[in-house]
């Protein structure tokens, strides 16, 4: 496997993107994006588990039911959620589809069905889209379409990320080289539960949907699903995978060696963009990798995980660059999981604070220095009853954090 530099969505074969600003935000930044492929792909989906869905998640699932479905396009728009919008906000996103069909028929000529588009939406929630300025804008990224488009749209599905988010690989299988690339957004209001965070991925494999909505499934679970910035699940949370099989090649079977190296990619990608957005959490200082050991079991490491990376206290505590360690033990033994306190080591980085249900004396100035010092920190917790383990990625919680939510829509 090889990272591509300045991959995204467009480095598979056969995908298109634009990205244009059509007014919906009054930044007048980018606040559309248009996916194309021109081939049609099969494809494979997570959504938020959030009771309260946006619009685009139910047009979402009508288009991917049909089990021989096929996808070729996908709109996603910015600075609006289209969430708690009522029977017109899933209209307006039914016809968003129905616009991009159009447009890439009539100007592409791709013959494209309203069915074959999937839509997606971000931003602000219980506010209408204003239809005018989104059909105008797909009109407009239908235009701009290219193969060199994929940086553009990670720009136009940004609401509060302060850098776009992509990035592409590339590896061999059945004498092919194939190609995953994608391209996601999210940086508050992330508790990622596949289910605000968007990630969409094409892939020029010949793969079925099947095996696709496996490999998706195992790779969002150990990445979109293993982040947290705020421990708040988002109403709009979508990840698509699409395959056009450009590459040619055998199709990669369910279970195989060459389904084991694709699923790898695919993980390996869907960490880096997690990564990515838990990096550009809102006010963000650091990036926090909590890494857990020793676990009776793979769902107890995550819960321990997850439980140390949504604790305010240890979070107020990396932005202040206070190695207090007794912020991390309790959040461990709060979490619902097996733990021992007297089989419990947890170390900051390379400073092993407590170990075996004892603590350790470990230099607190020098810990406070590289605190201060790092923009990427690791916490080491060795539950010492187990041999599973997890990872988790969040980030410090700033005073900034606070004051940009407190004044969002103000």
């Amino acid at each position: 496997m090889e990272w591509m530099d300045g991959g995204s969505i467009t480095t598979p074969e056969g995908f298109l993107a634009a990205g244009v600003a059509c007014g919906i935000k009054a930044s007048e930044r980018k606040d559309l994006a248009l996916i194309v492929s021109e081939l049609p792909c099969v494809a494979a989906a997570t959504f938020t588990t959030n009771k309260v869905k946006a619009a685009h998640i139910i047009v979402c699932r009508e288009n991917l039911r049909p089990q021989k479905a096929t996808v070729r396009a996908i709109v996603v728009n910015s600075g609006n959620a289209n969430c708690c919008t009522g029977g017109q906000g899933v209209e307006d996103a039914r016809r968003m589809c129905e616009m991009a069909a159009h447009e890439l028929s009539t100007q592409r000529g791709l013959n494209i069905q309203p069915h074959e588009v999937l839509v997606a939406s971000t931003g602000v929630i219980g506010v209408r889209l204003p239809m005018d300025k989104v059909e105008q804008g797909i009109t407009m990224a239908v235009a701009h379409l290219s193969r060199q488009g994929g940086r553009e749209a990670a720009e136009a599905i940004m609401t509060t990320d302060t850098k776009p988010k992509f990035a592409a690989v590339r590896l061999e299988l059945f004498g092919k080289v194939i190609h995953i690339g994608g391209i996601a957004k999210g940086a508050g209001m992330i508790a990622p539960n596949m289910a605000t965070m968007l990630c969409f991925i094409g892939t020029d494999a010949c793969i079925g949907r099947k095996a696709l909505q496996s490999a998706l499934r195992y790779a969002v679970e150990r990445s979109f699903n293993s982040i947290t910035v705020d421990g708040d699940t988002s109403t709009n949370d979508t990840v698509v995978l699409m395959a056009n099989w450009m590459a040619g090649g055998s199709e990669i079977a369910e279970g195989s060696d060459a389904f084991l190296r694709f699923r790898e990619a695919l993980t390996s990608l869907c960490q880096r963009l997690a990564k990515m957005i838990a990096a550009d959490g809102e006010g963000a200082t650091k990036l926090v990798e909590i890494c857990v050991t020793g676990a009776e079991s793979e769902r107890d490491a995550k819960a321990v995980a997850l439980t140390v990376a949504n604790s305010l206290l240890v979070k107020t505590a990396l932005f202040g660059n206070d190695p207090n360690w007794g912020r991390i033990a309790a959040a461990v033994g709060r979490a619902p999981a097996r733990v021992k306190s007297e089989t419990l080591t947890i170390r900051l980085g390379e400073f092993e604070c407590f170990r075996r249900g004892e603590p350790v004396p470990f230099d607190e100035a020098a810990a406070h220095e590289w605190l201060k010092a790092s923009r990427e920190i690791t916490l080491h917790i060795d539950l010492g009853i187990g041999a599973a383990s997890w990872t988790v990625w969040t980030c410090d919680l700033s005073t900034e954090y606070v004051r940009f939510n407190a004044e969002y829509t103000t």
